[in-house]
């Protein structure tokens, strides 16, 4: 007989604000059996390129996701009934060495069995669990959201920044290139060559502009085409999100996507191989009213609620 997963803190009985903030108020890793879902932060932001403070992330996120509730009407899922899903906390990483860093998250992310959905943290973060998905997987497809290209080749002669995971990735071969999307890229580049380049990487780009002159439908059905039924990895940089409604980021633009319309084009994303996931870059010292922190938690929540999609019977 199959065991009822264990799901959040009963908010009935004890209050939203009292207890431990582990993620939607769900049991930590070491109280439950097994998880078919491990949602672990990595405080690192060491990779960032203009404002700092994502370390913070992961523990700004959790503290917001205390208002979670236990069904997603969204996509019509209770994911903590259909799946065991567990806080596996935070994994430790040297903030003064970007390469060391960058391998114990790989070894960490590889030593799961769960699915992991990851709170960041800057977007370096992204290689290394992309290293660990596909050397379960093969190379994934990468849906990405975000408000810059993050395919860059160096910054002061670093090659691993948050502004480079997705160049690296492809150079080691461990992205489908048949099926790689942007989405929500907006903002002033260095030059045209930026464009160029990652056409010549694999990625299609649907822009800001494009995300509300075609409607979410149109852009889930090309998305939804580009990525088949691929093992696909999901990663969402917050500044997707304009900073009317994502202020705490390190890198915003002007010009982003509504938390309704990322929100939705996931939800459109039902029924997809999705075999993980990440939501970075929350900088909670810049965030009004937790404004960012309860977009993230909603995303991570949604994340979550795609991967119960896939049990559900």
């Amino acid at each position: 007989m199959t065991q009822q997963p264990r799901g959040p803190v009963d908010s009935s009985r004890t209050p939203r604000f009292a207890g431990f903030a582990t993620f939607a108020r769900l049991p930590r890793l070491d109280e439950v059996e097994h998880a078919d879902v491990a949602v672990v932060g990595v405080p690192f932001d060491s990779g960032v390129s203009y404002r700092p403070g994502a370390r913070f992330g992961p523990s700004a996120v959790r503290e917001a996701s205390r208002l979670l509730r236990p069904y997603n009407p969204g996509l019509d899922v209770s994911p903590f009934e259909t799946l065991q899903v567990a806080d596996a906390g935070d994994i430790a990483c040297n903030p003064f060495n970007i390469g060391e860093a960058v391998e114990t998250l790989q070894d960490a992310a590889a030593a799961f069995d769960s699915r992991l959905v990851t709170i960041g943290g800057d977007h370096t973060i992204a290689l290394p669990l992309l290293r660990a998905v596909a050397a379960k997987h093969g190379p994934v497809a990468l849906l990405h959201f975000d408000a810059h290209l993050d395919t860059w080749d160096t910054y002061f002669g670093a090659e691993y920044t948050h502004g480079t995971p997705f160049r690296r990735a492809v150079e080691e071969g461990i992205l489908d290139t048949e099926a790689l999307s942007h989405v929500g890229i907006r903002g002033p580049l260095y030059g045209r060559r930026d464009l160029e380049e990652d056409r010549r990487l694999g990625f299609g780009i649907l822009t800001s502009r494009d995300v509300m002159r075609m409607g979410v439908d149109e852009v889930v059905d090309a998305l939804r085409q580009r990525i088949g039924d691929r093992p696909l990895y999901i990663s969402v940089d917050i500044d997707v999100l304009d900073p009317a409604h994502a202020p705490g980021t390190g890198t915003p633009e002007a010009g982003g996507l509504t938390s309704r319309e990322l929100l939705e084009i996931l939800r459109g994303m039902a029924g997809a191989n999705l075999v993980g996931a990440d939501v970075v870059e929350v900088a909670p010292a810049y965030d009004h009213a937790e404004i960012t922190s309860i977009a993230a938690s909603h995303v991570a929540y949604d994340l979550v609620s795609l991967l119960a999609l896939k049990e559900k019977p």
